[in-house]
């Protein structure tokens, strides 16, 4: 069974016990998540999409840890004016373990 969720301005496929890093989700380690934008739902061969979204259908998580992403480098320049600039950044994520999906 399988399910795909949209957080964070972004869809992710996930499964029962699947670990899925997301985009910062307020809480801290051991709190519950509940998502209740389900865009799709799969058990077998009975699949049902949602019209943007499952009626009823959740998935529930469990935040394993906050941590910090890769550093992305932010470069920029105007060329024939001697002008560059490098800077970089890195984002907050969040790390889940999927419980449960219901219909």
């Amino acid at each position: 069974m399988y399910a795909v969720i949209k957080t964070g301005g972004k869809q992710h496929k996930v499964s029962e016990g699947q670990i899925v890093t997301v985009e910062k989700l307020a809480g801290g380690k051991g709190d519950v998540v509940t998502f209740d934008e389900v865009l799709l739902v799969a058990k077998d061969d009975d699949i049902k999409v949602g019209t943007p979204i499952v009626s009823g259908a959740k998935v529930t998580g469990e935040i394993v840890e906050q941590t910090k992403g890769d550093k992305i480098i932010v470069f920029r320049m105007k060329r024939r004016k001697g002008y560059h600039k490098k800077t970089g950044h890195r984002q907050m994520q969040t790390s889940l373990k999927i419980k449960e999906i219901s219909i």
